[in-house]
């Protein structure tokens, strides 16, 4: 049985980011076993504008309703949908900006959240419609944060994710590389150990 698993990487630094750097471990790490097929998303190269509300209007209209224009702006959105419910597994990789994630990965969730697709309102609240699947989380950070009041990044994440119905999700931090090369180095090794291991447990 093959799993799938979308990578999003998302990191202004190209191949200097070392969010990407534990993305590509987990790639290559991957691609060296049987079973599991990868699918990469670049949202710095491949970069979506803001959501705007021409784009949330086409959602709302009915597909044989829609004009020439409200077409190519839902296909934005049905395309990052249909990656996105099309695998297993979402590895987001990112770094912390200003205590959040970049921009260019919240107008990629900004496609994704959508009310009818993958989730919906209730009177109880807000359900997701999306099962099955799981997430990890690779998380590049200058300093230290994980686990204190500045890291408003993890429950961001895992509140979009939760939103959607992804309840399993499994953080690895990469903290610290900032603070020195001794600490650097050896906070890779860990998260690079972490990964080889979630790997081994697709």
């Amino acid at each position: 049985m093959t799993t799938r698993a979308l990578v999003i990487t998302s990191s202004i630094l190209a191949e200097n980011g070392q969010s990407n750097a534990l993305a590509n471990r987990f790639i290559e790490q991957s691609n060296a076993r049987d079973g599991v097929e990868i699918t990469q998303r670049d949202v710095v190269k491949n970069s979506l504008p803001h959501l705007d509300i021409s784009e949330l209007g086409a959602w709302q209209v009915a597909a044989a309703e829609r004009t020439a224009e409200q077409q190519a702006l839902a296909a934005r959105s049905d395309e990052l949908l249909a990656e996105f419910l099309g695998n297993d597994v979402l590895v987001i990789a990112v770094p912390m900006y200003n205590l959040g994630i970049p921009s260019q990965l919240k107008a990629w969730f900004d496609r994704v959240l959508r009310a009818g697709e993958t989730f919906r309102y209730t009177e109880t609240g807000p359900q997701g419609l999306v099962e099955g699947k799981r997430a990890i989380i690779l998380a590049a950070r200058g300093g230290q944060y994980a686990g204190t009041e500045f890291d408003s990044q993890t429950p961001h994440l895992k509140a979009m994710l939760g939103l959607m119905g992804i309840k399993d999700t499994h953080v690895v931090y990469a903290e610290g590389l900032n603070m020195g090369e001794q600490h650097r180095d050896a906070a890779l090794k860990e998260a690079f150990q972490a990964i080889d291991q979630l790997v081994e447990g697709l």
